[in-house]
């Protein structure tokens, strides 16, 4: 058995009409009943994930894989279709939620820390690893306020690699920070990987895709439009954008 099965997910939200972004705006319009539209984000997905596996997603913007992550990680529910899960899920999604920016770097790791899992002992003696897989020693005693919004997500990652449960989610995790950072993350990747964790990312990066994932799925307009092999799903990734970039032929 799988240890996530998904099966004809669907998700869907409702968009206004029209635009009130301005103050001027909502009084001219405030008698004037607002009309909506339904946008079809998901329609009808359905893969599975092996004990053990990494599955990578790629898909153009709008094409539903962040929304897709989110009812994995039961913060959206789907709309239609059936979802298990297995196992306990760490996201590394939308990072700096649950930051306070008034305080200082090591009184947010030890409360995401423990919002995210660990016990406050736990989150007090990893707070040196912490700082210096983020590269962030010297900054410890900051106010996270003056981070830059660079330092504040290597900050996030660092904390959710290592409160990770058995499956981890991942949203274009090899695209934050430098260089260094980078590799840094793609060497804890392999090391979670080698343990055993069950791995589902998110990623534009062809590299990324074809490296670190025996597994992939494309998603177009909301549905699976090509699985396969990593490299497989790559190349079909790559085609599609030549493909649209060429746009019509001509006559």
């Amino acid at each position: 058995m799988a240890l996530i099965e998904a099966r004809s997910l669907a998700k869907s939200f409702r968009i206004p009409s029209d635009r009130r972004e301005t103050v001027r705006e909502h009084l001219f319009n405030a008698f004037r009943p607002r009309t909506f539209e339904r946008l079809d984000v998901l329609r009808s997905v359905t893969f599975d994930v092996q004990q053990g596996e990494t599955l990578g997603i790629m898909g153009r913007n709008g094409s539903g894989k962040s929304t897709l992550l989110k009812i994995l990680c039961g913060i959206y529910r789907a709309d239609r279709g059936s979802l298990r899960v297995g196992a306990p899920i760490t996201p590394i999604l939308e990072l700096g939620l649950g930051w306070n920016p008034e305080l200082d770097g090591i009184d947010n790791i030890l409360l995401l820390g423990t919002a995210m899992g660990l016990r406050l002992r736990e989150a007090k003696d990893a707070v040196d690893e912490i700082l210096a897989f983020a590269g962030l020693d010297r900054f410890a005693n900051v106010p996270l306020k003056h981070y830059s919004s660079g330092m504040a997500s290597r900050l996030a990652y660092s904390v959710a690699f290592k409160t990770v449960r058995e499956v981890l989610v991942l949203d274009e995790i090899f695209a934050v920070g430098d260089a260094e950072f980078r590799e840094r993350c793609e060497a804890r990747y392999r090391e979670l990987s080698a343990k055993g964790h069950t791995i589902v990312l998110v990623s534009h990066d062809p590299r990324v895709i074809s490296t670190f994932c025996s597994r992939a799925l494309l998603l177009d307009e909301g549905r699976v439009a090509f699985e396969g092999r990593g490299t497989d799903v790559v190349g079909e990734y790559s085609r599609r954008a030549l493909t649209a970039s060429a746009g019509p032929a001509r006559a």
